[in-house]
């Protein structure tokens, strides 16, 4: 029997792909200008679980950085996928 792959929890995984972005000038400049958020608007998003899923949502849309965050966190790809369905304003992927 395999052992069973454990999910991490939405809004820890959200909050660490925020840090993960927020970690690189270059990835936070980009969030933040395709977003249309400004930097004082980070914490808020921290605080919302919308908002987490719209950074999750980001990472979804654009796939090398999809790759980058998930060998960092050193998960799969899809366990962002499946992550990001358990908050709010999820679509299929």
């Amino acid at each position: 029997m395999r052992p069973k792959i454990q999910v991490p929890d939405a809004e820890t995984l959200a909050l660490q792909a925020l840090a993960f972005l927020a970690a690189d000038d270059e990835r936070l400049s980009r969030f933040l200008n395709l977003t249309g958020l400004d930097i004082t608007q980070l914490r808020g998003l921290a605080q919302d679980p919308a908002a987490l899923g719209l950074v999750l949502d980001y990472l979804l849309n654009w796939e090398p950085l999809l790759l980058e965050f998930a060998a960092a966190q050193a998960i799969a790809p899809e366990t962002v996928m499946q992550v990001r369905r358990k908050l709010p304003g999820a679509t299929e992927y």
